[in-house]
Formats: C-alpha cells, sequence, structure tokens
C-alpha cells in the first residue's frame, strides 16, 4: 500500500511540473514553444490588442534570419542594405503608405519613426513585428500569413518579409529596435 501511495505522489508532482512549465517535452518555460527546425525555444509573442498569446507556427520562421528573430527576438536585418531596400518595395506593395505615409512617417495611421509610438511596443522589433503580424483595435489589419485573408491562407507577409519591412522602418529612426 505504501508504494501505491508513493507512485500516485511521485505521479502527481511529475503531473504539477508539466502543468508550471517546468519538465515535460520542452523542458521550457509555461507558454515557450520549439521552432520545428531549429529546436531551440521561440519567444512568447503576443497580441497588440490584448497582451494574449500569439501563437505563430514556427515552421513559417523559414529561413537563417527569421529562426534567429523567433529564438531573440533581435531582428538581423537591420542595417543590412539588401533586407532594407527590400522592405522598403513590401512596405510599398502592401499598401502601408496608405496609411503610414511614405517613409512611415504618418498619414491617417500613426509615424512609425518613434519615440513617440502610438504602441509602446512597437520600440521593439518584437513588439513591431507582433503589430504587424496581428493587427490593431485601432483599424490595421493583421498582414501576417495567413491571417490577412481568412479564406486564402497563402496570403499575407511571411516573418522574414516583416521583418524586411522592420528593416527599412528602422532607417527613418534613431532606434534600431534590437535595443
Amino acid at each position: 500500500m505504501k508504494m501505491m501511495h508513493s507512485r500516485w505522489v511521485v505521479a502527481f508532482f511529475a503531473m504539477a511540473l508539466v502543468a508550471c512549465g517546468k519538465g515535460g517535452e520542452n523542458g521550457g518555460k509555461a507558454g515557450e514553444e520549439k521552432t520545428a527546425e531549429a529546436g531551440g525555444e521561440m519567444v512568447a509573442f503576443v497580441t497588440t490588442q490584448d497582451g494574449s498569446p500569439l501563437k505563430i507556427d514556427a515552421k513559417l520562421f523559414d529561413t537563417a534570419e527569421a529562426k534567429e528573430f523567433a529564438a531573440t527576438g533581435k531582428n538581423p536585418y537591420i542595417g543590412k542594405q539588401e533586407a532594407i531596400d527590400k522592405g522598403k518595395k513590401l512596405f510599398q506593395m502592401y499598401s502601408c503608405t496608405q496609411c503610414h505615409g511614405g517613409d512611415a512617417q504618418g498619414q491617417t495611421g500613426p509615424s512609425l519613426h518613434g519615440p513617440d509610438f502610438k504602441y509602446a511596443k512597437d520600440a521593439t522589433n518584437k513588439g513591431m513585428f507582433e503589430t504587424i503580424w496581428n493587427g490593431t483595435n485601432g483599424g490595421m489589419g493583421a498582414k501576417g500569413k495567413g491571417l490577412m485573408d481568412p479564406t486564402d491562407p497563402s496570403n499575407g507577409l511571411t516573418p522574414d518579409e516583416v521583418l524586411k519591412i522592420e528593416a527599412w522602418v528602422r532607417t527613418h529612426s534613431k532606434f534600431t529596435g534590437n535595443e
């Protein structure tokens, strides 16, 4: 009887550790997931709307730069001219200029230059990524792949493209977003 009671106690504590994020397959913290290819943990993304968890399929982080960002929240494209040029084209192609202006200085939508961001989290690349990916309560729709047009899961920006847009936006500011 004592042996059976011990097994139940051990099983209970094992389940409690997994529920608290101290054990289990990830071996990580609650709310964190491993990236599919890299085997590392992803930063915990949250929505700009209410701060709730933002789940993004790890498979979408399909370039070395996107995987690095998923693991660190730092944009490796900052200061890289080829990425900046591509980011400018994407900013124009996805009609970001209609609300944010030709140089992201603000128009009907807010300036993306800072230091006074409409959403303070946009001072970081992780925060700006979350805002672009999932949209806002202030009228900006989600631009992330599969979210921009729910009827077409292939429509929208990839994480790599969002990072390139951020790299271009950051050229207009003293903020790199990686501080």
